[in-house]
């Protein structure tokens, strides 16, 4: 009895023992399923607040430089060098380290009075203007060699020949020169007199000989009043200039002639004109210290007109200069009081603002990597280590409406890269978001309807035996991959229903005419006719009028585009509406993703049919109603909270779709509904530009933010739906 005791006590300490564990391993498993979706979360907020951080700049060197006035610089990407022109003409290079000359070339002539040096915005010239009437310059490039396996940075300064603007003895005005990129030079300066003179320099080659022609051109205008700054864009087409008052010009060059310039007002007095990277974006600094950023823009009679687009923060007094970055749409720009600011046009943002190291600069340069500044002033320079990895976005160029380079007006788009250098990158994520809602949209439309009333029918309409049969099949559609959906919906299904689109109509209208009178016509059959027959075969005649109407629909499509829509349905939607046709639109995703979306909520909605207990069913049954009043006033609100739950995770699936509409919208990140056009989707997005992304760069991390947005959008929806469901249950459950 004792021993029977004793083993009795054993698997009761056993089965506690067991209990214990599994109430461990089930509780410790919640657990982990919670922190590991934390923590993926807090991952994403770290790898996206970096977004909106500002700049850091700080200062690393101050060093007593013998350099004489300097009136432009121009430093090397390894920061090691920096060459000034001075005051006296000459172009000096500095070593940062040793703060002593290393090289020295003399671009203006001795003896002739110097007027003033520039650095053309994003390339490497120094412009001086002589009492000789002439502009020099010089070409500034950098010879990196290797030797005992140590990088060695060696200036090199090339005089180039100068531009005669005036008679000897006279002096030039204000003045630019833009080397252009297919060779020869633009160069603009006003006379003594008022006139503009503008004189193009173009470089043949010998195809043979390999010999360089130049050939010159000059172009004058009539005296105007006396200009303070003129700028020269990449191509050379445009040049711009402040006047007296306010009043900003611009002159068309094509044809290397000077045209009427285009005269427009600022609104106060101009003290600083520099163009940001690639030539389109003209900065305006101002006396009163406001800082504003026009382009030209074709107004509604396709005329190119220079338009103020945007105005930064302002500094506290007069600006004096700006320095454009040379990789980005940034610039820094100095006041007469030496405060300085960081800028970056696309984002409208001030990213740094400070006070100048040295007191009266005299001239700025903004480092060829944008990772360092250049200050000099009377026997000094100093140099500002500047960390800001992600200028581009704040919540408006993420969110909002953004007015870009060559745009007519303020959108919101999405491009990562181009094939050049000066690109504007757009990253409005709102495209995106809109996508990923139509795609959304569209697939539900198709799957909902299908899903939710065929469980509804094979639920409590079909016999067992064809059940067995047909629920198995649909719910065995979900395991089909979404990226064999996607390829058939791309390859296959996309280029035939454009051939056919105008059927699709048809059978929108036909098909559901067709079944209501099928259905019609079978009741009709007498009672006792129809019980003699197996049962499930009511199915048949719906499946045979059904495939009967799809095929005429398919075989009028070009008789119903003929006689409707123009013999073009495409040419006839873009005409009448306006409306663009691609032939991977969204109704191409609509069908290939409610394909995958029908299986998990027809599995859902079906369990929540045949989850309503049996006892209402009869009841209302025995009470005289009808099978179709019982489902529909009964069963259908019994089951309303497993319907709205499978409802919603298909919703959660077709956010998250990612092969299908990666291979069946054509990718573009269009923002409207017009279901006969692509779109892009924020996971589609993630997919495509991943790979591309260089670590830690801003495109790396906005993909992460599209992340952390479909974390919430999909959070949001569920959250909403468990309360809804809940609601739903409480107010049916007492049924």
């Amino acid at each position: 009895m004792k021993t029977s005791n004793r083993a009795g006590d054993r698997r009761t300490r056993r089965r506690l023992l067991a209990d214990k564990l599994a109430t461990f391993t089930v509780r410790g498993g919640g657990v982990a399923i919670i922190a590991s979706i934390v923590a993926i979360v807090v991952f994403l907020i770290w790898e996206v607040l970096p977004l909106l951080d500002d700049a850091e700049v700080q200062e690393v060197a101050q060093i007593q430089a013998p350099l004489v006035d300097p009136s432009a610089l121009l430093a090397d990407p390894y920061r090691t060098h920096i060459v000034a022109l001075g005051s006296d003409g000459k172009v000096r290079a500095l070593d940062l380290g040793s703060g002593q000359i290393v090289a020295e070339q003399t671009m203006v002539p001795s003896g002739e009075k110097n007027t003033g040096g520039a650095n053309p915005p994003g390339s490497d010239l120094l412009v001086a203007a002589g009492g000789d009437g002439q502009l020099h310059s010089a070409r500034i490039s950098w010879k990196i060699t290797f030797p005992e396996g140590k990088r060695r940075v060696d200036p090199v300064i090339d005089i180039l020949p100068p531009v005669r603007i005036e008679p000897p003895g006279q002096m030039p005005g204000a003045f630019a020169m833009r080397p252009l990129a297919e060779g020869g030079r633009v160069t603009v300066a006003q006379t003594s007199k008022g006139e503009v003179v503008a004189v193009f320099e173009e470089n043949e080659e010998n195809l043979f000989t390999g010999e360089i022609t130049t050939s010159e051109s000059r172009s004058e205008s009539e005296p105007i009043a006396k200009l303070g700054q003129i700028v020269i864009d990449d191509t050379g087409r445009n040049i711009y200039a402040a006047a007296h008052g306010g009043t900003l010009l611009r002159w068309d060059s094509r044809g290397a002639r000077l045209r009427e310039p285009q005269k427009v007002s600022a609104g106060g007095d101009i003290t600083a004109l520099s163009l940001l990277i690639g030539g389109r974006s003209l900065v305006v600094g101002q006396d009163d210290g406001s800082i504003s950023v026009w382009f030209l823009v074709k107004d509604q009679n396709k005329q190119v007109e220079l338009t103020r687009i945007r105005d930064m923060a302002p500094l506290q007094s007069s600006v004096t200069k700006f320095a454009p970055s040379r990789r980005n749409k940034g610039f820094l720009a100095a006041s007469k009081t030496g405060e300085l600011g960081l800028y970056y046009s696309t984002s409208n943002r001030i990213l740094w603002q400070g006070q100048s190291p040295i007191p009266e600069l005299t001239a700025i340069d903004f480092g060829p990597k944008a990772d360092a500044a250049y200050l000099a002033g009377l026997g000094e320079l100093a140099t500002l280590d500047i960390q800001n990895p992600h200028p581009e976005t704040n919540l408006q160029a993420l969110f909002g409406n953004v007015w870009y380079e060559s745009y007519p007006e303020p959108d919101m788009i999405w491009q990562s890269s181009s094939g050049t250098d000066d690109f504007e990158p757009k990253f409005s994520l709102t495209p995106l978001l809109i996508g990923t809602l139509k795609g959304t949209f569209y697939s539900l439309l198709l799957a909902v309807p299908l899903a939710v009333l065929g469980a509804m029918f094979v639920s409590h309409f079909m016999s067992p035996a064809l059940k067995s049969i047909v629920k198995p099949m649909i719910e065995i559609m979900a395991a089909m991959p979404s990226v064999v959906l996607g390829f058939l919906a791309g390859l296959w299904l996309a280029p035939r229903l454009e051939e056919i689109f105008p059927s699709v109509f048809l059978m929108a209208l036909v098909l559901p005419v067709l079944l209501v009178l099928t259905g019609f016509a079978w009741a009709q059959i007498p009672a006792g006719t129809r019980n003699r027959l197996p049962a499930g075969v009511e199915v048949l005649p719906f499946m045979i009028v059904l495939a009967a109407g799809i095929f005429g629909c398919i075989e009028m499509s070009v008789a119903v585009e003929s006689g409707v829509f123009g013999g073009d349905f495409p040419r006839w939607l873009r005409e009448s509406f306006g409306l663009p046709f691609d032939q991977r639109n969204a109704i191409v995703v609509g069908m290939a993703m409610g394909f995958a979306v029908i299986p998990i909520i027809f599995a859902i909605s079906e369990d929540a049919f045949s989850n309503v207990p049996a006892q209402l069913v009869s009841g209302s049954l025995a009470l005289g109603a009808t099978l179709w009043q019982t489902v529909t006033r009964v069963v259908v609100p019994t089951a309303s909270p497993g319907i709205f739950s499978a409802i919603m995770v298909g919703f959660g699936r077709a956010v998250g779709e990612t092969m299908i509409v990666l291979m069946a919208t054509g990718n573009t990140p269009i923002m409207d509904w017009n279901p006969f056009n692509g779109f892009r989707t924020l996971s589609a997005n993630i997919a495509v530009e991943i790979p591309e992304a260089p670590q830690f760069s801003t495109l790396y991390r906005t993909l992460f933010l599209a992340a952390l947005l479909l974390f919430i959008l999909t959070f949001v929806v569920n959250t909403a739906a468990e309360i809804v469901r809940h609601r739903l249950r409480e107010r049916y459950g007492k049924l």
